[in-house]
């Protein structure tokens, strides 16, 4: 079962709590934050995002979740299946998002009193209860005009703003008499790739994850299949609770009830082994001297079905004795940081037969730590955003519709863009 809850800003401090058997001392998030120093003091590369997401402490065991800057932290005494907690862990600003549009310290901070009646509901005793944003919102009422003038009036809110469910069908997920004019449903093949390419160019790790995010807009209680052209190429699927898995299994195909609205339909990963699947190649060439080092980066694009590449950001973290640098760039601009000692290229955006982009130019060291900095090795940060493109090569076939006489409109956009992408220099 999952004991408490702690929500946690940027800096470490507590935005929000919920217990919801015995009350957990505030010194276990101290605890926490502690072992999160420690682990981003261990080397230069470490982020917050490399934080073990189990941390262990003397009586815990602290089950962490890092989203949008806020921390989710969840200590569990008893033995629980640790993704049910990460699950339900993700679930929290998933909606949070449905509800307020973003989530951040300040949304949480102003609409105090419905997360904490969403967290009420999403959880009985420990086990996760309602989580679908449909239901939830049969129970807890949007934020609006009304609530937030009662909450800064200190009036309370449990008899004026909930309700009891009403409309509701058998599946959770999907509220019963939804009526659309126009019935559509839209969906979001989003990829990200993870990379880690060498000074050759070659992949040494290359991996996409996708998501395929939905809009349904559906009336009545339809009943769809979705089909792709090619679904065996993916692998380490997750599904929607509506979908169901023994059709997957038998025909990969997607069977389902969709609920009403935003959600998640599916997500994967596909192993990318060969090189040329890779959207963009960097070229660095760093020539490290006694007292600094000249550098010349170009970027170029491979396979992209002839697609501009946008977004394209350059990061490349410097040695910390570096102490200046001078460059050039013919497209885009880049930027110094002398206190992070990072150097960050905006090149925007790469058109197909244009010119490609190069970064040159050199930075020196100071002469206390020129042996170390010329000993040490450089990892470029990789950004890019492809518009109407799937890596993996995934894509929709055929939609049906049972259980309804109307025929709906099926939207569907690919996206492609960088992940962990990082090159060896």
């Amino acid at each position: 079962m999952i004991e408490s809850l702690f929500v946690l800003s940027p800096t470490g401090k507590v935005i929000i709590e919920k217990h919801w058997h015995e009350l957990i001392p505030r010194r276990v998030v101290d605890f926490f934050n502690d072992q999160v120093s420690k682990a981003m003091a261990e080397g230069e590369d470490v982020t917050r995002e490399d934080v073990l997401p189990i941390i262990a402490s003397p009586k815990y065991q602290l089950i962490n979740v890092y989203r949008d800057g806020l921390t989710y932290l969840s200590p569990v005494t008893k033995e629980v299946d640790p993704m049910m907690v990460f699950e339900f862990l993700h679930r929290i600003p998933d909606i949070m998002q449905e509800y307020f549009g973003q989530v951040s310290e300040t949304v949480i901070k102003e609409n105090f009193v419905t997360v904490y009646q969403l967290l009420e509901e999403m959880m009985d005793d420990g086990f996760p209860l309602t989580t679908e944003p449909n239901s939830l919102k049969e129970i807890v009422p949007a934020p609006n005009i009304l609530n937030k003038v009662i909450t800064t009036m200190g009036a309370t809110t449990s008899v004026s703003t909930r309700k009891m469910p009403n409309g509701m069908s058998n599946l959770p997920w999907r509220k019963a008499g939804v009526k659309y004019n126009s019935n559509e449903i839209f969906f979001d093949i989003v990829e990200e790739i993870d990379a880690i390419v060498d000074s050759t160019g070659k992949a040494v790790s290359c991996e996409a994850h996708g998501t395929i995010q939905t809009n349904s807009r559906l009336s009545g209680m339809p009943d769809l299949t979705l089909s792709f052209v090619n679904p065996r190429l993916v692998d380490d699927c997750s599904f929607h609770q509506s979908v169901r898995f023994n059709k997957w299994e038998s025909d990969k195909v997607l069977s389902f009830v969709p609920p009403d609205g935003h959600f998640r339909l599916m997500s994967y990963r596909v192993n990318l082994p060969s090189q040329q699947n890779l959207p963009i190649q960097v070229k660095p060439s760093i020539n490290i001297g006694a007292n600094g080092a000249k550098f010349d980066i170009t970027v170029s694009l491979r396979n992209t079905d002839g697609k501009a590449v946008e977004n394209v950001v350059l990061t490349l973290p410097l040695h910390k004795s570096t102490s200046t640098l001078t460059a050039q760039c013919n497209v885009g601009q880049y930027m110094f940081d002398p206190v992070g000692k990072v150097l960050r290229w905006d090149v925007g955006k790469i058109v197909p037969r244009e010119r490609a982009p190069v970064l040159s130019g050199s930075f020196g060291f100071g002469s206390a730590s020129s042996e170390a900095a010329a000993n040490a090795g450089y990892n470029i940060g990789v950004e890019f955003l492809i518009n109407s493109h799937s890596l993996s090569g995934l894509k929709v076939d055929v939609l049906k519709l049972f259980n309804e006489s109307y025929k709906p409109y099926k939207g569907v956009r690919t996206m492609t863009k960088a992940g962990r992408y990082q090159v060896r220099a």
